[in-house]
């Protein structure tokens, strides 16, 4: 089974998405013919270098303070009842990912990209880490073990760029406006984080009817916990999901 799964390292709902993937992937019966490609999907790309705070983002997209923090902070108390804690969706700053997404880029290109796309979550989240820069991706390339010199010639030549961007065309050809989307075999998306529950029933069903019936067009799969879009992040009651 092919599982695509586009995402943001600074949306709230992409990181819990990645944890529920990997414990679903764990729990499947055929997990060992599952391969994971992880795709780009910028949400702020226009954001300063030196990031933002999550609540002068809610300030600038005009989302109320208090509404803004009872949906951002929705995902923090998710993740610590599945087991990541800490993580810090609101007390953090978000800025353009563009450098993050060539670095694991390259990540993927050594072999080691869900690996490096799982980290980058958690030092983000767990640490609520700054990524915005080419110097602070670096740093983290070190800490993870990818070659120093071999990620600065691909952060410094940028010739992972037009991948990144490609990722997002080919998303939004899918039908996605927002992250995590996660396409099951070419054949059913999911469009916003659902449950670990849900995503294994997804992926049952899929292998059962793929293997016999053949590929059919892309079908959505609906009942997300939540999604994140450029224009901000939301629970399903206030997305209308």
């Amino acid at each position: 089974m092919n599982i695509e799964f586009w995402s943001d390292i600074v949306c709230p709902w992409c990181g819990l998405m990645d944890h529920r993937l990997r414990r679903a992937v764990d729990r499947f019966e055929h997990g060992a013919d599952v391969r994971i490609t992880h795709r780009s999907f910028q949400l702020h790309p226009d954001l300063p270098r030196d990031g933002v705070t999550q609540r002068r983002l809610f300030e600038m997209f005009g989302v109320e303070r208090a509404a803004g923090e009872q949906l951002v902070g929705s995902t923090e108390k998710l993740a610590a009842a599945e087991g990541l804690s800490p993580y810090h969706a609101l007390d953090r700053t978000l800025g353009p990912t563009d450098f993050a997404h060539e670095l694991l880029a390259y990540a993927a290109e050594q072999g080691r990209g869900n690996e490096i796309w799982s980290a980058m979550f958690r030092v983000h989240f767990g640490q609520a880490r700054k990524l915005w820069t080419a110097e602070q991706v670096l740093g983290f390339a070190e800490e993870v073990h990818l070659d120093r010199d071999g990620a600065a010639e691909a952060l410094h030549s940028r010739r992972y760029r037009m991948q990144v961007a490609a990722d997002q065309v080919a998303a939004r050809r899918r039908g996605a406006h927002g992250t995590p989307f996660i396409v099951l075999d070419g054949r059913y998306s999911l469009a916003g984080a659902i449950g670990t529950d849900e995503l294994h029933s997804a992926m049952t069903a899929v292998w059962q009817e793929v293997r016999s019936t053949g590929v059919t067009p892309l079908l959505p799969v609906t009942g997300a916990d939540g999604v994140c879009t450029p224009d901000g992040c939301a629970t399903s009651a206030a997305s209308g999901n």
